[in-house]
């Protein structure tokens, strides 16, 4: 399927950077120009029924990702629905993070002063994992599911098994580079919060993104407040703490309306069309890097991979990607390159094409 037309970009590059910005297709720009034509056109008034929008967003989110409804929030980047969260949890929580995870994870942690403990990403990541548990008893795992750097990304059977043998350990997933690559189902995930961007694989443009809880995440979470005050102002009627506290003030309708409609159109292609597609270019590229010797054994059998791939090029390797139009990222100590479902064997050709040489 040839998505062009959506994505005009795709005609004057190889665009094999979604992992640092999603496409922005034609067709939600035409809806972002018409939303603020509203706006000039009718004033006040174009926000009198903007709570339409936002209610039409979380259903769409909790549909697609498989949360309960009440327990679907929207926030404005993945940074904000996290630290709102760790603001509600009792200090005494002691946290289990990966070392070199996306800092909007581990800073606000280490930050505020809970107790942590570090593991390592490498080849032995799901068993050192299990290894700290048992040492450090943390109450909150929190971590990335897929690694911005490296592309690692953790084996959802891993975090069923996790949370089946030890029930209590809240498991917080930062969803940014995972949510839109493949089907997920929240409430049988093992999660007890996911939250993430919707500016990178949802291709929603910035300023909008969710936060899905576990009813036993709630249990923990703002318990100075449950039975505390609650505002009886009538535009505010039927919110709760979480409600409140998750979406102060204002929502911006044309943030979240455009997370609103790029849902939709993922969902005219259909999640696992894209997911197969997504997964199939990836899994060829990585087998392509693989017999070419940048990618090592231990990344390359992983049971469950993303569609992240980063490498260690030369600097003159680099400057012949600019040259050829290539868009990618310098992360860490590598170059990285991720295949969304609309980059085609032909971008991967031409990206070999400039490593062979």
């Amino acid at each position: 399927m040839d998505f062009t037309s959506q994505f005009p970009i795709l005609n004057n590059c190889t665009y094999l950077n979604t992992a640092y910005a999603g496409l922005l297709s034609t067709e939600l720009a035409a809806w972002r120009r018409n939303h603020d034509q509203q706006f000039v056109e009718m004033g006040s008034n174009f926000r009198l029924e903007h709570h339409l929008v936002l209610d039409e967003t979380r259903k769409e989110v909790a549909q697609l990702f498989g949360s309960d409804l009440a327990n679907t929030y929207l926030v404005q980047n993945f940074s904000i629905g996290f630290t709102t969260l760790l603001n509600g949890l009792d200090k005494t929580h002691r946290f289990l993070l990966l070392k070199e995870d996306y800092p909007s994870v581990n800073y606000p942690i280490k930050s505020s002063g809970f107790a942590f403990t570090e593991v390592s990403i490498d080849e032995q990541l799901e068993e050192q994992l299990l290894s700290r548990i048992k040492e450090f008893k943390p109450t909150v795992f929190a971590f990335s599911i897929v690694q911005y750097i490296s592309g690692i990304r953790i084996s959802p059977s891993f975090i069923k098994k996790l949370k089946t043998d030890f029930p209590d350990l809240l498991i917080v997933g930062d969803a940014t580079q995972f949510m839109g690559t493949t089907v997920f189902d929240f409430n049988t995930s093992g999660f007890d919060a996911v939250l993430g961007s919707g500016y990178k694989w949802l291709m929603a443009g910035f300023g909008n993104g969710y936060a899905l809880l576990s009813n036993q995440m709630k249990e923990e979470l703002f318990n100075q407040k449950k039975n505390g005050y609650l505002p009886d102002s009538p535009f505010l009627a039927g919110k709760d703490h979480f409600l409140l506290t998750f979406e102060p003030g204002h929502q911006d309708t044309l943030n979240f309306g455009s997370l609103n409609q790029s849902l939709k159109y993922i969902n005219s292609i259909g999640l696992q069309a894209i997911s197969d597609a997504a997964k199939k270019i990836s899994d060829q590229a990585r087998l392509a890097l693989h017999q070419r010797g940048l990618i090592s054994n231990s990344l390359y059998t992983r049971e469950f991979q993303s569609t992240i791939i980063s490498l260690a090029l030369s600097t003159g390797t680099v400057s012949r990607l600019e040259e050829a139009k290539i868009l990618c990222s310098a992360r860490g100590a590598g170059t990285r390159f991720s295949f969304h479902f609309y980059n085609t064997e032909n971008d991967l050709d031409k990206l070999l094409e400039v490593i062979d040489k």
